[in-house]
């Protein structure tokens, strides 16, 4: 009945119905039904109240609204827009210059806003135009801005690792505890956040790597812009003007949560006051323009929060069913042990991110396979950025890949579907490569939260 509950929730989200409701009506179907024939304890439900206090009394997940804040106020204050024109008059006069402005700015929105439909919408409203009446090819120059704009999912401060941290954090607690340690560590989304840069950055530098090469081989396909103005000191104040904002910002968050000055939640609060201040400094803080952000924001974390609430219920009823047993016998017996178990759930993992969003598969998967795959030994930080990296891929995945969506929108007809699903195959390509890194060199995830954090 647990694997026949797993099966019924996927048929009916593919048939479109909503996530929060499909988890939450499913399993307590799944719950009535299993306590009529026996396989069910109703009691088990009575759990149900202090799960659910427990998720909406988080704090780690207070981190949520704030972040999803301070990257609407900065997507609304135009920052994006000044730099990627900063950028392309920077980069413009190279090959394959505007691409590359094109990674560069989608890395600082990602570590700035970290909202993959707003990165995207952005990157194709302004850059695409630009790049397709400039001769680059539809299908590259598509998949390129798609890519990036997933970049928001890796490089940190990321919604995503927040959520992974609070799942992995429980999940290797409940690791340990089976393993009879009594006094468990501890992983939380600080690890998570100086794990992800590094991949973070050997991803963008696979993005550039990967242009190089079809520069070199095709250098026609990558014309340098023309007509470009003279790098004179009031370009660089331009520059500055429009770098430095985001930059101080990304610093001021990101270093304060890597330097244990402040917990994810504490810089998620000062990361969106000062967008609001950098917001006002460019002059595009309106009341209106509050507002919408603020119904935007809550929009996103009702969002977030009812899907996990949907998620529990799922969970404890799944659990009831034995289904928690039954992955574990799955494990056990599967052939080649740990490295065989690991291989398996992320296949699972890419699979069902061609058909559920990151935040289903995060809150309904996860937490059935992390505990038993900590159990076998798998270093959590590496474990939480391998799954992420493989999330990150869900978004560009056909045909339910959700950045594919956000381009189709504004693209209009400059280009067509087909062109941007041939576009994203190598950037996938290339999030699964680093994977393989990440397995063959882990100290590519754990290196760094060794050194700040010991």
């Amino acid at each position: 009945m647990a694997l026949l509950l797993f099966l019924c929730i996927c048929l009916v989200l593919m048939l479109g119905y909503p996530v929060a409701f499909t988890l939450a009506g499913m399993g307590l179907l799944f719950a009535g039904i299993g306590t009529l024939s026996g396989d069910f304890n109703p009691m088990l439900l009575n759990a149900l109240p202090s799960r659910l206090y427990g998720v909406l009394n988080n704090p780690i997940l207070m981190a949520v609204p704030l972040f999803v804040f301070m990257g609407t106020v900065l997507e609304k204050s135009k920052v994006a827009e000044q730099l990627l024109t900063s950028m392309a008059e920077l980069f413009g006069r190279f090959r394959g210059g505007l691409i590359f402005s094109v990674f560069f700015v989608g890395m600082l929105l990602a570590a700035s806003t970290g909202i993959v439909g707003a990165t995207v919408v952005t990157m194709g409203l302004m850059s695409l135009p630009a790049l397709i009446n400039r001769g680059y090819s539809p299908s590259f120059s598509a998949g390129a801005i798609c890519a990036t704009g997933t970049l928001g999912q890796i490089i940190p401060p990321s919604i995503a690792l927040i959520l992974l941290g609070d799942v992995l954090s429980n999940a290797y607690q409940q690791a340990q505890l089976s393993m009879g340690i009594f006094s468990p560590k501890s992983v939380s989304v600080g690890d998570l956040f100086a794990g992800a840069l590094i991949p973070g950055l050997v991803l963008v530098g696979l993005y550039c790597l990967y242009t190089l090469f079809l520069i070199y081989r095709k250098p026609e396909r990558f014309p340098a812009v023309a007509e470009q103005g003279q790098l004179d000191s009031k370009f660089w104040l331009r520059t500055a003007w429009a770098l430095l904002p985001p930059l101080i910002l990304i610093l001021m968050v990101l270093g304060s949560i890597l330097l244990g000055i402040a917990t994810p939640t504490e810089a998620a609060s000062v990361g969106g006051a000062g967008a609001l201040v950098i917001a006002l400094l460019k002059r595009q803080l309106t009341l209106k323009g509050l507002k919408d952000v603020m119904l935007s924001t809550v929009k996103v974390t009702s969002m977030v929060f009812l899907i996990l609430i949907g998620a529990s219920i799922f969970s404890l009823v799944f659990r009831g069913l034995g289904g928690e047993e039954l992955i574990h016998q799955l494990f056990s017996n599967m052939p080649g042990g740990v490295i065989g178990a690991m291989i398996l759930v992320m296949a699972v993992i890419f699979l069902l991110g061609f058909i559920l969003d990151f935040i289903e598969i995060t809150f309904v998967v996860v937490p059935l396979v992390a505990p038993i795959l900590l159990a076998m030994g798998l270093d959590p930080v590496w474990l939480g950025i391998m799954i992420a990296v493989n999330l990150q891929t869900s978004f560009l995945t056909p045909p339910f890949g959700f950045a594919l969506f956000y381009l189709r929108g504004v693209a209009k007809d400059l280009v067509t579907s087909g062109q941007i699903y041939k576009g994203v195959i190598p950037f996938v390509m290339i999030q699964l490569l680093l994977m393989l890194l990440l397995s063959i060199w882990p100290e590519l995830a754990t290196w760094l939260p060794q050194q700040i954090y010991g």
